[in-house]
């Protein structure tokens, strides 16, 4: 009885609309969420090499809500360096890592970051997140060891640490995308 209002054009029209407004939410996120952007600077001042970086962060949904009850959330940096050779492996010059501890305290509702032994509360979550997601003058690498015309390149990695939830939370967490953040990035170094 609907078939008959509507003759077979209109109906291949409403399934051809019905169909691209399936594929259009399929395939485009809801909402931009883990690692948005990265910027990436690295310069060679007083015979070392250094990076800055800042990422964009957006915790996905499990994870904010991971981190509401009260369970902490670990992040990684990791910078390493390394000089290309034709007869071997690349060899590595120098590696950073830094990592920082981030969590919420509902008593006083602010918002802890701690790197090694050092802690800072913030007042609100982005506060928080946008200290995790940048760093200036962050020494990678000593450039004494190589020579001022070997060229280089610098292996980037920001990353949320599943490694360090608490063990019934890693059970099957690998295959989520929610708790897969992360943006890696190669910078070849100009020689001087």
């Amino acid at each position: 009885m609907v078939r008959s209002l509507f003759g077979p054009l209109a109906w291949r029209a409403l399934l051809l609309a019905t169909l691209m407004a399936w594929l259009s939410a399929a395939f485009l996120p809801a909402a931009a969420q883990g690692v948005d952007r990265l910027e990436l600077q690295v310069r060679k001042p007083d015979g070392n090499l250094v990076l800055d970086y800042n990422v964009r962060l957006q915790l996905p949904r499990a994870v904010d809500e991971a981190l509401q009850r009260g369970v902490p959330i670990y992040f990684e940096a990791q910078a390493t360096t390394y000089r290309p050779r034709w007869y071997w492996r690349d060899e590595r010059v120098g590696r950073a890592h830094r990592s920082w501890r981030l969590s919420f305290q509902p008593l006083t509702a602010s918002w802890r970051v701690s790197q090694g032994g050092l802690h800072q509360s913030y007042g609100s979550q982005s506060d928080a997140l946008a200290a995790i997601s940048r760093a200036t003058n962050w020494p990678i690498a000593d450039l004494s060891k190589v020579e001022p015309d070997q060229p280089l390149y610098v292996d980037f990695t920001f990353r949320l640490d599943t490694g360090q939830l608490p063990r019934p939370m890693q059970i099957g967490i690998g295959t989520l995308a929610d708790w897969t953040l992360q943006v890696e990035r190669t910078v070849q170094v100009e020689p001087q």
